[in-house]
């Protein structure tokens, strides 16, 4: 049986044009040309004629709307042309094109939302670049949740999930100081989290009661307050409230028995105090095929789980394969929006 298209094809952003972006997106086209759903590219058509040239890959670039990437795919790279020019040299990231991948980002979600394009894949970006051009966002994340709010006129709350085929976690802190944490866990804020997570997985992952554990933040979870209270005073409250609410929750527990495969299979998803807690398992067992999902937006949007590793660019070292699950998963999320309507 064949599986429905897609009411619009997904759309990738180029990302930083000097790092790998260019180089994977090159890579996956080149992967799902004869099959799968097709996509097309926010980008400077001319960075990934040059990059495919450098690759020595033959790969044919078709500069096009959203609505011809379809009939391409199978021959061309469907590619819609940025406003903005990019120089995109490998390895020499320049803020000067800067704004061709800011544009890439908002005119994705335009096209989301004006419903040429099914979800959102984003290439990555390097943050200090952005910052040295007066990008005003700490990264991806929140400038996407201002789009959100611009666009659908209505405050969204962005959730970062990392996602594999083995582990699921969610940080409830992410780009903060390691010693600022314990100020910035509190429990409307887990409640909330953990909400918009058992929604997302319902709507888009088909998981009707969702299994969520809770790390503690401390070791032993606190060890009954003997180590920090913060896990009592903090953490259980929100399990609680969400148990309480009907939902399938646990925690505090301990980290460091949390992530082992026994217990992996006991839960659909961790959320985790702050980063390391949560990406440090993840990117162990899935260093290559991780996925960086924004939760809470009210369009889908997935991005590989890795950076712009400026010293591989144009190498031909750069693999694919996170790129790969991040736009296969944006396609599941997609078809089951579209199949329930959500």
């Amino acid at each position: 049986m064949t599986t429905p298209l897609l009411t619009a094809p997904l759309c990738l952003t180029q990302g930083d044009p000097s790092g790998v972006g260019p180089d994977i997106t090159l890579a996956l086209y080149r992967e799902r040309r004869e099959r799968g759903e097709a996509f097309f590219v926010l980008a400077d058509p001319g960075v990934l004629r040059r990059r495919a040239a450098l690759l020595g890959l033959d790969v044919a670039i078709a500069e096009t709307e959203p609505e011809g990437a379809r009939a391409l795919f199978p021959n061309a790279l469907p590619v819609v042309p940025l406003r903005a020019k990019a120089r995109g040299e490998p390895g020499l990231p320049d803020p000067a094109d800067a704004p061709a991948t800011i544009e890439a980002i908002a005119r994705a979600v335009e096209l989301v939302r004006a419903g040429r394009a099914s979800a959102v894949v984003t290439n990555p970006i390097a943050k200090s670049v952005l910052y040295r051009a007066g990008f005003a966002h700490p990264g991806h994340t929140e400038f996407l949740g201002e789009l959100a709010q611009a666009h659908w006129g209505a405050p969204a709350r962005p959730v970062m999930l990392l996602w594999s085929r083995d582990l699921a976690v969610v940080p409830a802190t992410i780009h903060v100081p390691l010693a600022a944490v314990p100020g910035l866990l509190n429990t409307p804020d887990l409640v909330e989290i953990g909400s918009i997570v058992i929604e997302a997985w319902r709507r888009d992952f088909g998981v009707a009661r969702p299994r969520l554990v809770f790390a503690g933040l401390n070791p032993h979870a606190g060890e009954d307050g003997a180590i920090g209270r913060e896990d009592i005073e903090i953490v259980a409250p929100a399990v609680a409230r969400l148990v309480a609410e009907g939902h399938d929750a646990r925690g505090p527990l301990p980290a460091d028995t949390l992530f082992h495969a026994v217990a992996r299979a006991t839960y659909d998803v961790a959320i985790c105090a702050y980063h390391d807690q949560a990406l440090i398992p993840l990117k162990t067992l899935a260093f290559d095929s991780g996925v960086n999902v924004t939760l809470g937006l009210p369009f889908i949007r997935t991005s590989p789980d890795h950076g712009t590793a400026f010293d591989i660019a144009g190498t031909g070292a750069a693999r694919a394969t996170s790129l790969a699950e991040a736009v296969a998963l944006a396609e599941h999320m997609a078809r089951a929006r579209e199949q329930t309507g959500a």
